[in-house]
């Protein structure tokens, strides 16, 4: 060792004298493997944490655009719901004037029926009345040349002067009644054209009222059906909820009342069936909304954020213990604006421990959702609030690491994962 590593000396001189170290192979030795392993440890540490930055950009960026997409979902379905829900109510519109309009026809095509029977029946009593008069005047005339041939001829010169008038003028009304009679056939052949006419445009109608009921039913069903799925996904009743709903709304007017157009005491029409079918769809859509509205289908936070933590067991962040957590984590900057996931009324706006600043709004259907970690709360305790509204925003009170909020979702004060609800409602808002 001393070939590569000689002794060497090291002096310290002050002003009043002076003094050296002797380093030693050995010392030397060790201070240059000291040194080595340092720098090697320097390197290592660089090294790891560029790597660890480096993935958590990446992840922070993964999660920006799932983000991004995830709104760009949300937008395009809202925007389908709107559209569908315009089609919905031009095609209730149609049907409206549609169903008028065969009202109108209906009312025209028993006007004249009823005078096509009325027609038939005074040509029957006309015929029957020219059968009798023409039998009466043929009996007349026989009597009368009957009369002629078998009395003597002063008897003959003694018969009434008014006899042949009288049976001209017989004739005449028989003539005359006679053509009323044709006249009659021909106001009833054309009554039957014309109830032949109503009947065609009756059934034209009746094709044109089919189109638009297999619209409004589509439609119906397409509205439907995304709602009632949303509802049994995040583990709800769909029918328990409407009729909660309903009782809670009944002081509007009740559900939309059937259509119940008869036509002279005759049965309803299978379209007035069909009406009546639609129009209670578009109450229960109406329902379904109420519901969607009131239930915390929604995220709080519309910013850009991170999932933090999950729901369910997880290593504490202060301690690394084994703990429930009984909500999800969405970490994003201080500040950042919280906003309501359904309607509902502010039952705590204030200090809690562990939770720190913390809002609890009270739903319908027996739910509740909370919002920890607060750094400002912008509500108060018996505040009506809706979805979308502006409750807070994003902090670091509490027992936290970092800014974040901690939404949690309650069901009769059991918590569940509130993701259940957030993905139930990705297909739909």
């Amino acid at each position: 060792m001393e070939r590569y590593f000689p002794e060497r000396r090291l002096f310290l001189r002050s002003e009043t004298e002076t003094r050296f170290i002797r380093l030693k192979p050995g010392v030397q030795v060790l201070g240059l493997a000291g040194g080595a392993a340092v720098f090697a440890w320097t390197i290592i540490a660089t090294a790891i944490l560029m790597m660890d930055s480096l993935g958590a950009g990446s992840y922070r960026d993964q999660a920006v655009r799932d983000q991004a997409s995830y709104q760009q979902s949300l937008d395009s379905m809202a925007q389908e719901r709107d559209s569908r829900e315009v089609e919905a109510l031009a095609a209730q519109k149609r049907f409206s004037t549609a169903l008028a309009r065969v009202s109108d026809m209906q009312t025209e095509l028993l006007t004249s029926e009823a005078r096509r029977r009325e027609l038939e029946t005074g040509i029957d009593v006309i015929q029957s009345t020219l059968r009798k008069t023409l039998k009466e005047r043929d009996s007349a005339r026989a009597a009368l040349a009957a009369a002629r041939d078998s009395a003597p001829a002063e008897d003959a010169r003694a018969l009434p002067p008014y006899a042949d008038e009288t049976l001209d003028y017989l004739s005449q009304a028989l003539t005359q009644t006679a053509a009323e009679r044709d006249d009659t056939r021909s106001d009833a052949a054309r009554a039957e054209a014309q109830a032949d006419q109503l009947e065609n445009r009756l059934a034209l109608m009746q094709d044109q009222n089919d189109a638009i009921f297999r619209q409004l039913e589509d439609a119906m069903s397409l509205s439907i059906k995304p709602l009632n799925k949303m509802f049994r996904a995040a583990g709800l009743n769909p029918d328990t909820l409407l009729k909660k709903v309903k009782r809670g709304y009944s002081g509007q007017g009740g559900p939309l009342q059937p259509i119940a157009y008869t036509t002279s005491g005759q049965f309803a029409s299978p379209d007035i069936a069909r009406a009546n079918s639609i129009l209670a769809q578009l109450d229960e859509l109406n329902l379904y909304r109420i519901a969607a509205t009131e239930a915390p289908f929604a995220i709080p936070v519309t910013a850009h954020f991170r999932y933090s933590s999950p729901f369910g067991v997880r290593h504490d962040p202060k301690n690394g213990s084994l703990r429930h957590h009984y909500g999800v984590d969405l970490a994003a900057p201080i500040g950042t604006p919280l906003y309501a996931t359904g309607d509902g009324v502010i039952t705590f706006a204030g200090w809690s421990t562990g939770y720190g600043r913390l809002i609890k709004i009270r739903h319908a259907f027996g739910i509740e959702t909370r919002y920890g970690h607060l750094s400002r709360i912008r509500v108060k305790v018996g505040q009506r609030v809706s979805r979308g509204d502006r409750i807070g925003d994003i902090g670091v009170s509490g027992r936290v690491t970092g800014p974040h909020v901690h939404y949690e979702v309650r069901v009769n004060g059991k918590p569940v994962d509130p993701m259940t609800y957030i993905k139930a409602a990705k297909d739909v808002f």
